[in-house]
């Protein structure tokens, strides 16, 4: 009998054992199926409180055993109760674990949260509303400090609506999305991979955001680096190429500021059809809640040239995309390669150094590049020269007779001091105030020159060293001395209209005797 009672006590005692541990286990089981209405309302309540946002929570379900997870469906926020406007925020399924011990510390922490088919929508500046000072607004003296270490949103969609009406809003998909310590009025740390609509490509990213401003999301702080890679030009009509790009950046959402730089090794504008290797470095604005952005500068080098241009990137009031806008200025670059950009031809026809500032505007729209492309600028071309030999030889006999040189020897004939002011307009480019020399002659000429066809039409004058009837020989310089003095002017041996007219590779030089004074 004595010897049963110390093993009576050990199976009492692991009976005790057994049902402490079986207890809470037992009243979580009991109290799990109540916590989550109740945890339900709550959540919906602070929500509401704290966002002054119309709040509706479809379930949520909580368990306690073996640790702590929280399942919802169906969250759905709308920025200060309006309704008329898209939700701010709507998640289709969450949920999210913890361990009890982590719940009962000052701050709490919740391991993991997934956020399943998450959509944002801000709404434009001018439907935000202050969060008011006093009355219903939340109390944050008196909320629960949470910090959710890791929460996964792959698959969200970020979108900034609109100002006007029918404009298509501002969207990102954010195919991949990490946040680490998440907790209201804390800045966050994330890693991102979302898709860029156009061009296309993949944006990955890692950085600080936060803390959030409900009242002003243009005011959120932001920083971080980025990468962009083939990212397809092709869909901008009238050019081609794979772009990349790395950069970091800080500020706001309103105004972040960009520092990187692009690297697109073929980048082909169509008309020309001549792939370059373009590099291009850049500090830039970006307004994130609208997506215009400051460009100050750009500098881009191709081939052995480079140019700089300051300007932006806006939309306009009423007008579907937005507006390249920039001031372009190149200084002695080489006027090949800014011609292997512009002209479609297997050769060069002409080189030299050349330097030029203009106005470049490219319009929003589906039109070829080359067709909706707007500069209106100047420029100044040294010492230039015309690859074909037929062009070359054509220049060279102007030079001569303009010399009162008639045996058409193939004495050089270099265009110097080209200069003068263009514009370009629906793929034409219209030059006034054209002006250059050669050897004997000083020519100036007005006309058009079409990017797609490659006709040229010049009119204007040569003032010329040799007089009218140095120019040829026989009997037409013996009838054209009578005309000498009608063409003299200022000291020259002549003035008299000229034209050039043809295509690019082929350019016919002549007199215009018959041409009416303009």
């Amino acid at each position: 009998m004595d010897g049963s009672r110390p093993r009576s006590n050990v199976r009492s005692w692991l009976i005790v054992g057994v049902v402490i541990l079986l207890t809470p286990i037992l009243i979580f089981s009991i109290l799990a199926p109540r916590l989550g209405p109740i945890a339900r309302e709550r959540i919906v309540k602070f929500l509401r409180e704290k966002y002054q946002s119309e709040v509706e929570l479809k379930d949520l379900q909580i368990s306690l055993f073996p640790q702590v997870r929280v399942t919802g469906k169906g969250l759905v926020m709308y920025y200060h109760g309006r309704t008329d406007l898209p939700p701010f925020v709507s998640i289709k399924g969450f949920y999210a674990d913890a361990t009890i011990g982590s719940l009962l510390q000052s701050t709490k922490h919740v391991n993991t949260l997934r956020l399943e088919g998450m959509e944002i929508n801000i709404p434009p500046k001018s439907e935000r509303q202050p969060m008011p000072k006093n009355g219903q607004a939340h109390d944050p003296g008196k909320a629960i400090d949470i910090v959710v270490n890791r929460i996964v949103a792959d698959g969200t969609t970020l979108r900034i609506l609109p100002k006007q009406e029918g404009k298509d809003p501002l969207q990102w998909d954010i195919h991949n999305l990490t946040l680490h310590s998440v907790g209201v009025g804390r800045p966050m740390q994330f890693a991102a991979i979302l898709g860029n609509a156009k061009p296309p490509g993949e944006i990955q990213s890692t950085g600080e955001f936060g803390p959030f401003s409900a009242d002003d999301p243009g005011s959120t702080p932001v920083s971080g680096k980025y990468t962009f890679q083939n990212a397809d030009l092709s869909v901008f009509n009238g050019i081609s190429g794979i772009l990349s790009s790395t950069g970091a950046y800080k500020g706001s959402l309103r105004e972040i500021e960009v520092d990187g730089e692009t690297d697109t090794p073929d980048f082909t504008i169509r008309v020309a059809g001549n792939p370059i290797h373009l590099k291009t470095k850049f500090h830039s604005f970006v307004d994130g809640t609208s997506g215009n952005t400051l460009l100050e500068p750009v500098s881009a080098e191709f081939l052995r040239s480079a140019l700089l241009a300051n300007g932006g990137v806006t939309g306009t009031k009423g007008v579907k995309g937005k507006t390249v806008a920039l001031d372009v200025v190149v200084n002695q670059a080489r006027l090949q390669d800014i011609l292997k950009l512009a002209i479609k031809s297997s050769k060069n026809p002409m080189t030299g150094i050349i330097s030029f500032k203009t106005k470049m505007i490219i319009p929003p729209g589906d039109k070829d590049i080359a067709d909706k492309l707007k500069l209106n600028g100047q420029f100044g071309i040294g010492a230039a020269k015309f690859t074909s030999l037929d062009v070359q030889s054509k220049v060279n006999k102007l030079s001569g007779r303009a010399r009162g040189d008639t045996d058409d020897s193939d004495a050089e004939g270099v265009v110097s001091n080209l200069q003068g002011r263009f514009i370009l307009d629906n793929g034409k480019v219209t030059f006034t105030k054209l002006s250059f020399s050669v050897p004997g002659a000083r020519i100036q000429l007005a006309g058009t020159y079409g990017l797609h066809t490659g006709e040229i039409d010049f009119h204007g004058t040569a003032r010329i060293d040799a007089k009218v009837s140095q120019m040829t020989t026989g009997f037409k310089s013996f009838l054209l001395k009578a005309a000498d003095p009608f063409f003299r002017k200022q000291g020259a041996g002549a003035v008299i209209p000229i034209k050039i007219t043809g295509t690019r590779d082929k350019p016919s030089f002549g007199l215009e005797l018959r041409r009416k004074k303009q």
